[in-house]
């Protein structure tokens, strides 16, 4: 079950907000009962990049022993 403030990991790129599988975001709205979520991306540096929302099918919860990975992100 994935609930407000969770890190997820996106299972889909979302080219329209620069966003690719694998980057990491916080859920901050859950809609439906776990059927949908807002997501907000944040970069390293604490820069707000998207606030997007998404489907269950897209984001899955982080998992036991991932490590982050930094990519740069186009503005």
């Amino acid at each position: 079950m994935i609930d407000e403030l969770d890190c997820v990991v996106l299972m889909t790129d979302i080219p329209e907000h620069g966003l690719t599988a694998g980057d990491i975001g916080t859920v901050v709205m859950v809609h439906e009962a776990g059927r949908g979520f807002e997501v907000e991306f944040v970069a390293l540096d604490g820069e707000t990049l998207a606030v997007a929302s998404l489907s269950a099918a897209q984001i899955r919860p982080v998992a036991h022993r991932e490590i982050a990975h930094a990519r740069p992100v186009a503005a």
